[in-house]
């Protein structure tokens, strides 16, 4: 099997860069208007609750300013189950949060939390949002991640990231290994396979040549690679790695 593969960028860290200095500017907006305009298939955006990076105006904007679908990533609280019923972004993705992490850390536990998010779920589907679970290449949560109802599962990538950033190339291998062997049975289980988390341009190849990954989410890395190319540039060269991989 093999599927045109789309690129999302994930916009948080032009908010972060705001949000330093307290003001509006870098505007989050105008940055997914220029990653729509070099080719981005999709922005990705995650409302945490803390608020630490994208702000609950900056989705009312997204939504209201995008020709392209936005991805609404969140946590699975009540809080902002009610802000994605009353927006519908194409996409809902769910991820774990903890108050003192500096970025994401691994995946959801969707084994130990299946009744509870089986219900979380049930509305966003019924209200058109595709739920994206972000979990860990690991076979008994890729099964419970069809189980509670998600059409998508993200396989985090950043632990390959991280060992091929410190040298471990044999442990690098492993873990691709891992998600090969996930993206593979994911498909089989009718999921819609996405990856992201840490991927930069020595990191992207072997991830974008699965032939079951449908998109990939990058954010961080465009983001400080826009510093010295450009954002358009950045994510014109990533796009070209992603499909020479997949060719």
């Amino acid at each position: 099997m093999s599927i045109e593969q789309r690129l999302g960028v994930n916009i948080d860290h032009v908010a972060t860069l705001r949000n330093a200095r307290g003001g509006t500017y870098p505007d989050p907006l105008r940055a997914a208007l220029m990653a729509e305009a070099a080719g981005a298939d999709g922005i990705t955006a995650h409302l945490r609750e803390d608020r630490r990076h994208i702000r609950d105006a900056d989705i009312d904007a997204l939504i209201g300013g995008l020709r392209i679908p936005l991805n609404f990533e969140m946590a699975a609280t009540a809080e902002m189950q009610a802000i994605a019923l009353r927006h519908r972004p194409h996409a809902v993705c769910l991820v774990p949060e903890k108050r003192a992490e500096r970025t994401t850390e691994g995946g959801l536990d969707v084994v130990a939390d299946q009744d509870r998010l089986r219900d979380f779920i049930a509305p966003l589907v019924e209200a058109g949002c595709r739920v994206s679970l972000f979990v860990a290449a690991e076979e008994q949560q890729l099964q419970s991640s069809a189980e509670v109802g998600a059409a998508v599962v993200e396989l985090h990538t950043g632990a390959y990231c991280d060992l091929h950033a410190a040298g471990n190339h044999l442990g690098a291998d492993e873990e691709l290994a891992r998600i090969t062997r996930s993206a593979r049975f994911a498909a089989e289980l009718g999921l819609e396979v996405h990856a992201g988390h840490g991927l930069s341009y020595e990191t992207v190849s072997p991830i974008a040549a699965l032939p079951e990954v449908a998109e990939l989410n990058i954010g961080h890395f465009l983001i400080g690679e826009s510093v010295f190319l450009g954002l358009g540039p950045a994510i014109s060269e990533m796009r070209r790695l992603m499909q020479n991989a997949r060719r």
